[in-house]
């Protein structure tokens, strides 16, 4: 399946094929200041399965840490896409492609949340250990 989705504007288009990686919530501060909400859902994609099909010219990016390429539209603000090159993963915010059935399968950064979240799904303290984090679970 291919999902389609856009920036607030419509200006930029994207396609994500298949189904991701993992699906889940972020919680660090850096996501809740980006995204301007308590938590982040997010998307995690192989970079093959995701194109943008139109209006690239209007990508802009803003790189704070090593970890996050962030991309949005130049022309309405709205947020598409986070290049996480260090884990070969890119994460296109759930909200963007609608036609996505958000399952999400974990909890990340969980030690940093302002908005506890009781849904049984594990609450990692950072990142997964594959993704060179401590893999330490935090109680719900």
């Amino acid at each position: 399946m291919t999902h389609v989705g856009k920036c607030f504007c419509g200006a930029v288009e994207l396609e994500a094929d298949g189904a991701p990686e993992a699906m889940g919530y972020c919680h660090c501060s850096s996501c809740r200041s980006w995204s301007g909400g308590p938590v982040n859902a997010f998307s995690l994609w192989k970079p093959n399965a995701v194109r943008i099909t139109a209006g690239a010219k209007h990508i802009a990016s803003f790189q704070k840490t090593p970890l996050s390429q962030r991309q949005y539209c130049s022309k309405c603000g709205g947020h598409l896409l986070t290049n996480h090159p260090t884990f070969g993963l890119v994460d296109v915010f759930a909200a963007t492609i609608p036609t996505l059935r958000f399952e999400p399968g974990v909890h990340v950064n969980y030690a940093e949340t302002v908005l506890p979240m009781k849904d049984g799904l594990p609450k990692l303290k950072d990142f997964p250990a594959e993704l060179g984090g401590s893999g330490e679970a935090v109680a719900e």
